[in-house]
């Protein structure tokens, strides 16, 4: 029933993953450096991160090929050092998603950083625990469901990216179309069934994954 749309199922759930991967590292990294740290133009680079929010897409996707475009400086280094180019591959929707996506995992997760009692850690480095031992065994204990329910909301966003992800990646069939861009070329072409097939898959798995995070903020509440 869903063999015409597999390939973009596959590919929008790689890309998600992908995107999410890297989030969870620079998004909690950003994120407890937000929450703890104290220096100069903090509250700058905090609005800086959360742009993507209030940003559109395509907005978004133009910065993006102002960096790594052919003519992009990021986009010359990665060529000329790597010979790498992210335009019109999946990589470069990844690119996309994990930019869109990123305000999704750092915000909650410098929330659950922040509650986290600092006199926990303190007493953890008297008892002779470095900082990568207390981040371990006493901040990300406490803040993990934070940074799980932010991160399910980022997958699930990034599995209905759109505009960045035409803008930098473009629609190439069993390459660069994702689900969220195969509607859009199904109802450009006609094809209200295809249409239908993708709009109902796209909404099943959003509907998973935010009853995920309701039940994750519940668990959290009880806690």
């Amino acid at each position: 029933m869903f063999q015409d749309v597999l390939p973009a199922l596959l590919l929008s759930l790689k890309v998600s993953f992908w995107a999410s991967g890297l989030n969870l590292v620079l998004g909690v990294a950003v994120g407890w450096l937000l929450a703890r740290g104290r220096f100069p133009g903090r509250n700058l680079l905090d609005v800086v991160f959360t742009l993507p929010m209030v940003l559109p897409p395509t907005v978004m996707g133009y910065y993006l090929l102002v960096l790594f475009g052919r003519n992009g400086t990021l986009g010359q280094l990665l060529q000329e050092y790597f010979g790498i180019s992210l335009i019109f591959t999946w990589q470069g929707a990844v690119l996309a998603a994990t930019a869109v996506t990123f305000p999704l995992v750092c915000k909650p997760a410098r929330a659950a950083f922040e509650e986290v009692n600092p006199q926990l850690e303190q007493a953890a480095r008297v008892l002779g625990l470095g900082e990568w031992a207390v981040f371990l065994r006493v901040t990300l204990p406490l803040a993990w469901r934070g940074i799980l329910a932010g991160l399910l909301l980022a997958f699930a966003r990034a599995l209905g990216e759109f505009g960045a992800t035409l803008m930098i990646a473009g629609s190439i069939p069993n390459q660069t179309q994702t689900l969220s861009i195969a509607v859009y070329e199904a109802v450009q072409a006609g094809d209200d069934a295809l249409a239908t097939k993708l709009v109902l898959l796209i909404s099943a798995v959003c509907v998973a994954v935010l009853w995920s995070v309701n039940h994750l903020a519940k668990a959290k509440d009880k806690a």
